[in-house]
């Protein structure tokens, strides 16, 4: 563990148990629970502490981590320091991994937050499985093709990965155009700078398509750590698979559905749940009686499987399917029924008879995008016409859903309208941005029963809103249990604009710890590029010229002289060359470090709420950067106008003209 850590840690045992970025993260945790209990923390404390914990937290309640503590420990009245915190920790991780189990109701979940595990081991199958994945869909990318296959029997995988390319392709082959391959390094051998920047790349491309990856760095993946590399990839090809489960790419998943009450219904589940909704409909069809809760526990047998081959494909079923009595033999038909179909898949019947989740739910997606059963001309497809289709909407639920689950909240958001109407998660958010601002005494955990509990939390927001100075007028609580769109995004656009404001403001070296506001970002951002010699100008944060993405690949050029290859610039005339440079300009953001979750079009409309964040993303990794390993000309001196600039005030809206007042989103 490097020297920072060693000082954290003195117990090299402890150390070899985590990661750096685990150790800082649970660190972070750490030190807030202190300052909770006013600067001493007793064990006792830490049943009731951990709640909020990944895995820890959900998996036991907490009186099972109470019971475990007094078995393990005799005094319980002890200050608890960060070296027995962790082996507290641990000790209720194996407690909760064990309690857990492969049959839990919690199965289907396809590794939502696999970084977040310390048992450092992997399965085999699932390893096979994402191989021959790999194998499959990028066979003949050009680059690659020269590794492929990969031999699953081998850790060629995790060689293969160290450089960043490969799973920087993966994530292109899970939401096409994620990343531009213009800013990936692709010589045959990188130096560390490159494999660096390929990694981070990667990563923060990955959280911009909903991959979980809080307790990762990119010396995990240069270092080759099976656990943590295997967890991206799985939650990349979850992505993939289950793509096309939603009403805009599949508008036939309204057969499942009565009334357009219930479609809209259908439009907040998330893809797991949609697509066990549709393998029950299915299932039903063909008269099994049972309902399926879960890709493990309820199909280790088999049956629900024969049954379902049996309704979509007919003509290729086996009789004795369903009077075989081993479960591995009717998995064996099973996935020889799937074969027949011309069914891709990547699982054994061993997978399947001993409940593996990950692979299950990947059979089923498989399945549900080779033959889906569903009506092409129904009539509730007419249900869809009535509708919203608010595009910008649907964006900008996009960009916050994803903020919010890469700040490693308790609960993953599927669905940003109806995961938030409790208020737990935004009480959490609030309590990262701004530590200590949430009484958590008059705060209600999920599951909340009671409805005004939910009032309750929601009412805390909205205080704390005001605290905050956010511009809430005629906003309550019961708003946001209610899931009102527009006041919901609104809400989350002054919290994400606070946070990246804060975090501008805690660089105390450049700010002097004074309040930076939305004109001191504009202003930075001219500075750079003026003083890099260029006559580009951004009047605001809408200025229509930044359609072209020019001003920006010049502000990346000017803060890193060598990120931007100027011979793949275009000028940007038309709509093509715009999205090309616009697509450039965010892959080249995420490469250097920043972490941003805007699209193409963002840029191209020029949304000034994203215009907004891109240049203070910038700005903030620009500014974080030791003095040293600045390009030439970017000293802190050139930085002075700007700093004398900042002023008091925590609200400026004359630069963005952000809409908040009113609540309207744009």
């Amino acid at each position: 563990m490097a020297g920072y850590f060693g000082v954290l840690v003195s117990d090299p045992w402890l150390q070899n148990q985590f990661t750096q970025v685990e150790l800082r993260s649970l660190k972070s945790s750490f030190t807030a629970m202190r300052r909770e209990s006013s600067g001493g923390l007793k064990l006792a404390e830490l049943p009731e502490k951990m709640s909020r914990l990944k895995h820890v937290g959900e998996n036991l309640t907490e009186q099972e981590r109470a019971a475990f503590l007094q078995e393990s420990y005799q005094d319980l009245e002890i200050d608890a320091d960060f070296e027995l915190f962790l082996r507290v920790y641990l000790k209720l991780q194996a407690l909760a991994t064990e309690r857990k189990g492969s049959g839990t109701k919690n199965a289907s979940a396809f590794l939502k937050s696999p970084t977040s595990t310390l048992l450092h081991t992997i399965s085999e199958s699932e390893k096979a499985s994402y191989v021959a994945h790999i194998n499959n869909y990028l066979a003949e990318d050009e680059f690659l093709k020269k590794y492929l296959p990969i031999d699953p029997a081998t850790n060629d995988l995790f060689e293969i990965a160290k450089d960043g390319v490969l799973i920087c392709k993966l994530i292109n082959v899970a939401v096409p155009g994620t990343i531009d391959e213009r800013a990936i390094n692709t010589k045959r051998i990188l130096n560390p700078w490159e494999r660096n920047e390929n990694h981070t790349l990667c990563l923060n491309s990955a959280k911009a398509i909903g991959c979980t990856v809080v307790n990762i760095g990119t010396q995990d993946f240069i270092e080759g750590r099976r656990h943590l590399v295997l967890g991206v990839i799985s939650q990349i090809i979850k992505i993939q698979l289950l793509a096309d489960l939603n009403l805009k790419k599949t508008p036939q998943l309204v057969e499942l559905v009565d009334d357009s009450k219930d479609v809209e219904e259908l439009l907040s589940l998330p893809p797991e749940k949609i697509l066990l909704r549709w393998m029950n409909f299915q299932l039903k069809k063909g008269g099994y009686s049972k309902t399926v809760t879960n890709f493990s526990s309820d199909v280790k047998d088999a049956e629900a499987y024969a049954h379902l081959l049996n309704v979509l494909a007919p003509e290729h079923s086996n009789p004795s399917t369903l009077t075989v009595k081993n479960p591995l033999e009717r998995a064996k038909l099973v996935l020889e029924h799937a074969d027949r179909m011309g069914c891709k898949r990547y699982l054994t019947a061993k997978d399947i008879v001993d409940g593996s989740p990950n692979l299950n739910l990947a059979f089923v997606a498989h399945i549900f995008q080779h033959r889906n059963g569903l009506s092409t001309q129904t009539k509730q497809i007419s249900f869809l016409e009535t509708l919203p289709d608010d595009a910008q909407i649907s964006r900008e639920e996009r960009v916050f859903r994803f903020w919010l689950n890469s700040l490693a909240n308790s609960s993953y958001i599927d669905n940003v309208f109806e995961d938030l109407r409790n208020g737990w998660i935004l009480l959490e958010t609030l309590d990262k941005v701004s530590p200590g601002i949430v009484n958590w005494k008059i705060a209600s955990k999920p599951p909340i029963k009671m409805p005004f509990r939910k009032v309750e939390n929601c009412n805390q927001v909205v205080k704390i809103g005001k605290q905050l100075k956010f511009s809430l007028v005629n906003i309550a609580g019961n708003d946001i249990v209610q899931g009102n769109k527009k006041l919901i995004l609104a809400y989350l656009w002054q919290l994400m604009r606070y946070n990246m404001l804060q975090l501008l403001k805690n660089l105390r070296f450049h700010s002097h710890g004074k309040a930076i506001t939305d004109a001191d970002i504009l202003e930075w951002a001219n500075s750079k590029v003026r003083n890099s010699g260029s006559q580009s100008r951004m009047e605001s944060f809408k200025d229509k010229s930044l359609s072209d993405g020019i001003f920006f690949l010049e502000l990346l050029s000017a803060v890193h002289p060598r990120s931007v290859n100027w011979s793949l610039v275009t000028k940007g005339l038309s709509e093509d060359e715009k999205k090309m440079n616009s697509t450039y300009i965010i892959s080249i953001a995420r490469k250097l470090g920043c972490s941003i979750f805007l699209l193409p079009e963002d840029i191209i409309e020029v949304n000034q709420k994203m215009m907004l964040t891109l240049t203070a993303s910038i700005m903030y990794w620009t500014l974080k950067q030791p003095v040293e390993d600045r390009p030439f000309g970017s000293s802190d001196s050139e930085n002075g106008s700007v700093v004398d600039t900042i002023s008091n005030s925590t609200m400026d809206d004359t630069a963005s003209e952000s809409s908040t007042d009113d609540c309207s989103i744009n």
